[in-house]
């Protein structure tokens, strides 16, 4: 697919990837309850293109999908690859951090377009087409799952401004349809709207609130960037697309709006107000639970005349997002690289939804750099919401899950190189600590020692791992006989039911057989034990390392429990655990049945 400019509104992107034959129309009408999910789940999951739904029951607006959906999208959206964005940014961070008139001129095409991040004004604009009370009800809003509490709208745009100094924040954040005026706002753990809000609540104020739903599709990729709590999202876009996102004035509405949205629903968030919102199936693969949070009150709805409604799908991985996530982390990850001196990459894992699992490629200076990296990382924006930070040497490729097990397998030894953080910030999506917001971490440092240092010393032999071994059949190990895995000779998984699995894991953790290997999982009988992907995402997702991750021995000195031998963890599926989202058979088969009817009417 070749590459035009960054586009500035959904329809022309639309119209573009039709013509590159990157997008197909379904003509057919389709329910948004559940039919329709369904269909872009499996689209998804072929590989398949975007998707333009012409007609959608009970709504007068055509939906757009899976837009995102794979690398060749992602890059035609923003114009370029999301690497050589993150590169180029890099690069010139570098040179200016002293500057010259050399590094100026250096870089002078990067600074020509930081011309655009100041948005421009206008008085006209498409979102001015329709202007009246709207209706959320009106929406094609998805149920994605079955236990979804309701509907709710998945692509939402959501622009606040600081109550005090005005700073814009552009997050996305799921918001469920309550009825015609009123929906949920999900703003979540360590995000901008929710600050906004929380300062607004401190001086008594209503928080105005702008929900865009499309415009330029790079404006999508900004709202979902992990920026500085300062950052701009819009000047960001500006900068990406190289040229001001466009803003426009809606008459009763206190800030501008997006001028190339498809609508803008406008409203306020008075922080008094919440309502319990959820279940929702979220992109852990899992339902988050039913909490209270705040609720958007609608005033208005400005649009074009013929919108176009963006929708997306999140649930057990791999969906859209993550695609977005990946072309995220290639963007702003070379850039940590700019305040961590010895951070060479860092990857957090679409596999698990990204926050339960990343690592770090660190090129150390001295003994455990790698740790004070991953300290750092640790305290850094979103980055902070990471749940367990494997600590790789420069020369592992942190994005190959395969090439962190093998440096765990060199590595590793507990008593040396775990570190767990109890009681510290956790995703709000998180639910393996049965408290929201709140859990533990842990740092795995699969670093080689650093010799020759002043205050350095390579471990002891007798804790240095063992050769690999002939792995024995499954039922040797486990006596419930359950089905089990080993990858890279360096994470042994076995499928098993709770409560058996603390007995498990014991015997795994005693198995000579197992000398050497220094993971070792439990995980539930849904966990395909035949994808890497998948055993990731079973095991990531489903345990809190303060209560589930367990060991060979530990000896106690003092206020340090050091542990000894191998790793064990246990990611089964626990009572009070949400359940995983899945289609019902119904659902399945009559997507299936009409699957030949969907798209022949669209060719």
């Amino acid at each position: 697919m070749t590459h035009a400019a960054p586009f500035d509104r959904l329809d022309e992107f639309v119209a573009a990837l039709e013509a590159a034959g990157e997008l197909r129309r379904v003509r057919v009408e389709v329910d948004p309850e559940l039919e329709l999910g369904e269909i872009l789940v499996r689209t998804v999951a072929e590989g398949g293109p975007a998707l333009l739904f012409e007609r959608v029951k009970g709504s007068p607006f055509r939906v757009a999908g899976n837009l995102f959906g794979s690398a060749a999208r992602v890059e035609h959206a923003l114009g370029r690859a999301p690497g050589a964005v993150g590169e180029e940014l890099l690069r010139a961070a570098e040179r200016l951090r002293q500057p010259s008139l050399r590094a100026v001129l250096a870089e002078r095409r990067l600074l020509w377009r930081a011309r655009a991040m100041r948005p421009r004004t206008v008085r006209h604009a498409p979102v001015h087409d329709v202007v009246d009370g709207g209706d959320l009800a009106a929406l094609p809003a998805l149920r994605c799952w079955p236990d979804d509490a309701g509907r709710f709208i998945t692509w939402p745009l959501v622009l606040t401004h600081h109550p005090v100094h005005g700073g814009r924040n552009l997050g996305t954040y799921r918001m469920q349809v309550y009825d015609a005026r009123t929906a949920g706002m999900h703003f979540q753990i360590e995000r901008g709207g929710g600050f906004h809000l929380a300062r607004a609540a401190e001086l008594g104020r209503r928080l105005p609130v702008a929900v865009a739903l499309g415009g330029p599709p790079v404006l999508t990729l900004g709202s979902v960037l992990p920026l500085p709590e300062d950052v701009d999202e819009i000047a960001f876009t500006g900068l990406l697309m190289g040229r001001p996102v466009r803003l426009t004035r809606v008459p009763g509405f206190a800030h501008p709006v997006p001028a190339d949205a498809e609508m803008v629903l406008l409203g306020e968030v008075d922080p008094a107000e919440q309502r319990i919102e959820g279940p929702f199936g979220d992109h852990y693969g899992h339902y988050s639970h039913a909490a209270p949070f705040p609720v958007f009150r609608l005033q208005a709805v400005a649009r074009r005349r013929d919108a176009i409604y963006p929708a997306t799908i999140v649930g057990r991985p791999p969906q859209e997002d993550v695609w977005l996530g990946m072309a995220t982390q290639e963007i702003l990850g070379p850039l940590a690289r700019l305040v961590i001196p010895a951070l060479r990459a860092v990857w957090a894992f679409p596999e698990t939804g990204f926050h339960p699992l990343a690592a770090a490629a660190v090129a150390q200076r001295y003994g455990k750099e790698g740790v004070k990296t991953a300290l750092a990382l640790l305290g850094t924006g979103q980055m902070s919401l990471t749940k367990c930070l494997v600590v790789c040497d420069p020369d592992v490729d942190v994005r190959d899950a395969r090439a962190v097990l093998r440096a765990l397998r060199a590595h590793f030894a507990p008593q040396d190189d775990f570190l767990l953080l109890p009681g510290v910030p956790f995703d709000t999506l998180d639910f393996a600590s049965f408290r929201m917001n709140l859990g533990s971490k842990m740092v795995l440092d699969a670093t080689a020692p650093v010799a020759g240092r002043a205050g350095d010393a390579a471990p002891p032999a007798a804790v240095a791992p063992s050769p690999p071994r002939e792995r024995p059949p499954a039922r040797e190990l486990h006596s419930a006989a359950g089905r089990s895995a080993c990858f890279e000779d360096a994470l042994y998984v076995v499928c098993c039911k709770f409560p058996d699995a603390g007995a498990v894991l014991e015997r795994l953790l005693a198995a000579p057989e197992l000398a050497g290997v220094p993971l070792i999982a439990a995980v539930s009988e849904d966990v395909d034990l035949d994808r890497l992907d998948q055993v990731l995402w079973g095991i990531f997702t489903r345990f809190d390392p303060a209560r589930d991750v367990r060991f060979s021995s530990v000896e106690l000195h003092g206020a340090w429990a050091v542990p000894r031998g191998r790793l064990g963890i246990d990611a089964t599926h626990k009572p009070g655990y949400p359940a995983a989202c899945t289609m019902p058979a119904a659902v399945r088969e009559k997507v299936t049945a009409r699957w030949n009817e969907l798209f022949v009417a669209s060719a």
